[in-house]
């Protein structure tokens, strides 16, 4: 596959953004994002399509831990 023309990058990035925009709006509820998600599939190369559900995630990861902070998992208690 040929790499993508700036016209394309630009059509697949804004494809991205209502993606992600439309999954904020509903709460991540990709369900109500059905039309825009086949859009931005359509528009992006595969290996992106993975990237940036993966970036997604991973940045909703970084919010959360920036917010909520991060609670270790309780583990069994060593006596000594």
């Amino acid at each position: 596959m040929a790499a993508p023309n700036s016209a394309q990058r630009k059509a697949c990035w804004d494809a991205r953004d209502q993606l992600w925009q439309c999954l904020d709006d509903n709460n991540d509820k990709i369900q109500s994002c059905q039309q825009v998600q086949g859009d931005f599939e359509a528009k992006c190369p595969a290996q992106w399509v993975k990237y940036f559900t993966k970036r997604r995630d991973f940045l909703k990861y970084k919010e959360k831990m920036q917010t909520e902070g991060f609670t270790p998992a309780e583990g069994p208690q060593v006596n000594s």
